[in-house]
């Protein structure tokens, strides 16, 4: 038998609702017969009707907007995984990603990006600020660790530095890839005021992503083959994957596996002198 949606909506609402701590919300007064807030208490936090919220929890409140889900999720204190399943539940989508800016990752995170030994791996913002990088990524790409931190951002690198732009088997169609997966991307990053400084600054300081930029070209930054010319040991050809990393949608990870063992060793070589 089909699961009705707005009764399991309701369900969950009131999963969470009795799990809530009343003292913890300062709500001490008179005794309670049942765990957790009363309804009219999480609608009050929602900002919502006591009696729309009833029904929602009874599963007979119609489809709530994502404003309105939204105000549940702060109302019943929703981490952002409960939270993302109260809009599946109620709108049958994940809500729109925010944004949160973000200055590296976790121990465990880093440690899945250095047991890549001959990989090149990052990790990127919605912004496309690299954020964590392993030690084949610094020996074959750009050694992040040596540059300022707002100048380790892939679309800075590719249109403002000379030695990225160089390695580059065909920097122009290189660089309309990127831009074309980084306005891809733009969508669905909840990053608009950082995506606009970031574009207006880039549209200033060179012709070319302009240019690129105004083309309104989509890409799907997904796999490919990249091929590098690296000044110490010549071509280097990487087959690269893009993936989600699970609980923080604002983050990409970004692997080249080589693709000979030619292109191995090379690389084991780079790491090694340094």
């Amino acid at each position: 038998m089909a699961i009705d949606a707005t009764n399991s909506l309701g369900v969950y609402l009131r999963d969470r609702r009795i799990r809530l701590d009343p003292v913890a919300f300062g709500l001490t007064g008179g005794r309670r017969r049942t765990p957790g807030l009363r309804r009219e208490e999480v609608a009050q936090r929602a900002n919502i009707s006591s009696t729309w919220y009833t029904w929602l929890e009874q599963g007979r409140g119609g489809a709530p907007s994502a404003d309105v889900l939204d105000r549940i999720a702060k109302g019943l204190m929703l981490t952002e995984p409960e939270r993302e399943h109260l809009f599946m539940l109620g709108l049958g989508r994940p809500p729109e990603v925010r944004y949160k800016p973000t200055d590296g990752v976790t121990p465990r995170l880093q440690r899945v990006l250095d047991a890549l030994d001959t990989s090149p791996a990052f990790i990127k913002t919605a912004t496309w600020d690299v954020v964590a990088w392993n030690r084949a990524a610094a020996a074959v790409l750009t050694d992040y660790g040596q540059l300022p931190r707002e100048q380790r951002n892939i679309l800075r690198l590719m249109f403002g530095n000379s030695r990225v732009r160089a390695i580059q088997e065909d920097w122009e169609s290189v660089a309309r890839y990127v831009v074309g997966s980084f306005r891809a991307d733009v969508a669905r990053a909840g990053a608009t005021e950082e995506v606009t400084q970031l574009v207006d600054e880039l549209s200033r300081a060179s012709a070319e992503f302009e240019r690129f930029w105004r083309d309104n070209e989509i890409a799907a930054h997904n796999d490919g083959l990249k091929r590098i010319h690296h000044p110490e040991v010549g071509l280097l050809e990487l087959e690269f994957s893009t993936f989600a990393v699970d609980g923080r949608p604002e983050l990409g990870m970004v692997i080249y596996n080589p693709v000979t063992a030619v292109d191995t060793e090379r690389i084991r070589s780079l790491i090694a002198a340094r």
